[in-house]
């Protein structure tokens, strides 16, 4: 994390950070991704980087690359299928949609997703001495007023990647879930307040923003040391304060008794199991 002065593109300088994350992480990891959206498909740097990690990014929409898109045969195309959101609980009715009653009612102007295609082709950016891949996202809207049908359009994302095993779909999904930092940032804002400076020197707001970032951090880890892969993920999904009143502000009642401490949890909820879990999983890990 570093503070910087709120005038500068969310991608200057990134290069510099991804190259140390790369370096710090490459020892521990199999396999390293960089993600990000079209202002972090930084061309200059791919074939540096095609050596050392793998790489997703967004890639602006060009004329070129519309046209090659247009140029591909009919039969390269596949449906997109995006996987159904998971519930947890007992699926219920779908409730009466009052907002598309309203546009239309009302004769607003509405964008309808009717289908999406992917396909893919080699390109090589300018700055590049390699060949990467570029997905291509087709997607077919309609656009209305009312319930008049104005006329259908066709808008394109593409995509630009290192990788040769996965497949268009699972490059176009695996893209997509990197919006999973727009909630670590959200948390960083609401959750934790790393980001609600006490002055006005950037070094100081900085030093403040990481001291509070470790608690998140501390989170993080805390969830990846939990066995249970599902309890994993809800941790590390976790908002901030509902992980602080379900592991770590619990009533308990501390007992000095037989030359030792017992810890008398006064209340119940449905982490306390995962709480036990990943405590005995730590444990093994400090005498192991």
């Amino acid at each position: 994390m570093v503070n910087r002065s709120g005038n500068r593109p969310s991608h200057d300088g990134s290069a510099e950070w991804m190259d140390r994350a790369i370096a710090l992480t490459a020892p521990i990891f199999r396999k390293i991704w960089l993600r990000g959206d079209t202002d972090f498909s930084l061309t200059r740097n791919f074939d540096r980087w095609d050596a050392k990690a793998g790489f997703v990014f967004g890639y602006d929409t060009k004329q070129n690359l519309i046209q090659r898109s247009d140029g591909l045969p009919a039969d390269v195309w596949k449906p997109l299928q995006r996987p159904e959101r998971e519930i947890k609980t007992v699926q219920r009715l779908r409730p009466e949609n009052v907002k598309e009653k309203v546009v239309k009612d009302r004769e607003f102007k509405n964008i309808r997703l009717n289908s999406e295609q992917v396909a893919e082709f080699d390109y090589r950016p300018t700055h590049c001495k390699k060949t990467y891949r570029m997905i291509a996202l087709k997607k077919n809207i309609t656009k209305e007023k009312g319930e008049t049908r104005l006329f259908d359009e066709t808008r394109y994302f593409f995509y630009i990647t290192n990788d040769r095993e996965m497949t268009p779909q699972e490059v176009v999904l695996f893209a997509n879930d990197r919006c999973n930092q727009e909630n670590v940032i959200a948390q960083l804002k609401t959750g934790i307040n790393a980001l609600r400076m006490p002055s006005d020197s950037l070094l100081s707001n900085w030093a403040y923003m990481v001291i509070a970032t470790l608690a998140w951090n501390l989170k993080a880890w805390y969830g990846l040391l939990t066995p249970s892969p599902y309890s994993q993920r809800d941790i590390l999904r976790m908002e901030f304060k509902r992980f602080l009143d379900s592991f770590i502000n619990l009533p308990c009642q501390i007992v000095n008794t037989g030359r030792r401490l017992v810890y008398r949890i006064l209340t119940y909820n449905k982490h306390l199991e995962t709480f036990f879990e990943t405590l005995n999983s730590i444990k093994c890990l400090k005498f192991s």
